[in-house]
């Protein structure tokens, strides 16, 4: 199955190199290009891609504007700095996860493909980083430890790996399970809370206390 990309930044090689890369792979079409915030809306609302790929600081929209107004399409986005509150809050406007722009094209496949298949572009160290930034800036009332009441033990589980930033196939090795079986959990997960996404579960996570970020060595959280 090919995914359908639009990619939106506004250096135009830039756009030429992304589009160079993601079309060397033969599951990866790029429909559109896009040189601002308010043309990537467009773009998305007309070719519905799969995958929005935005670049945060663009002309006339910004990507943060432009990733609350993309329904769509899941989003992606591009950074050059590798943490600060405009990724918190395109996080919290509706993004998958992101991406530094002197990431590997290797790193570039994956993260589209893994948003593309619903996973969070979102490694664990990263996770611990953003996060310790999203929680203080939390717009939304503290969610009531009740709400866990609905997940069962393994799906509890499931969760709390999920908060580190593991992919299904790291949930799976992790807790001995097979990875269309994590895939269930993560759904049902979802379902139960409300959540949109796995970004949104770990979110849920941080803000009820349940995975504290370890501020001292490695990476994990």
């Amino acid at each position: 199955m090919t995914i359908s990309v639009v990619v939106a930044d506004d250096q135009p090689l830039v756009r030429s190199g992304l589009r160079t890369i993601l079309e060397a792979q033969g599951d990866i079409r790029v429909v559109g290009e896009a040189g601002d915030g308010e043309e990537a809306v467009r773009l998305c609302e007309s070719l519905r891609p799969q995958v929005a790929l935005l670049d945060i600081r663009m002309p006339r929209l910004d990507g943060l504007e432009a990733a609350r107004r993309i329904t769509s399409s899941r989003i992606l986005m591009l950074t050059t700095f590798s943490i600060d509150e405009y990724v918190v809050e395109a996080l919290r406007n509706g993004a998958s996860g992101f991406l530094l722009k002197d990431a590997t094209p290797e790193e570039l496949v994956k993260a589209v493909r893994s948003v593309a298949a619903g996973d969070a572009a979102l490694s664990p160290s990263v996770a611990r980083k953003v996060l310790e930034l999203a929680r203080p800036r939390a717009s939304a009332p503290p969610l009531r430890p009740e709400a866990l009441e609905e997940l069962s033990a393994r799906e509890r589980e499931v969760l709390l790996e999920l908060a580190k930033g593991l992919s299904n196939q790291e949930i799976a090795a992790q807790l001995f399970l097979s990875e269309p079986t994590v895939k269930t959990h993560v759904s049902h997960i979802l379902g139960k809370l409300g959540l949109r996404d796995r970004v949104q579960a770990v979110v849920f996570a941080y803000d009820l206390g349940l995975v504290e970020p370890r501020r001292a060595g490695g990476d994990n959280i």
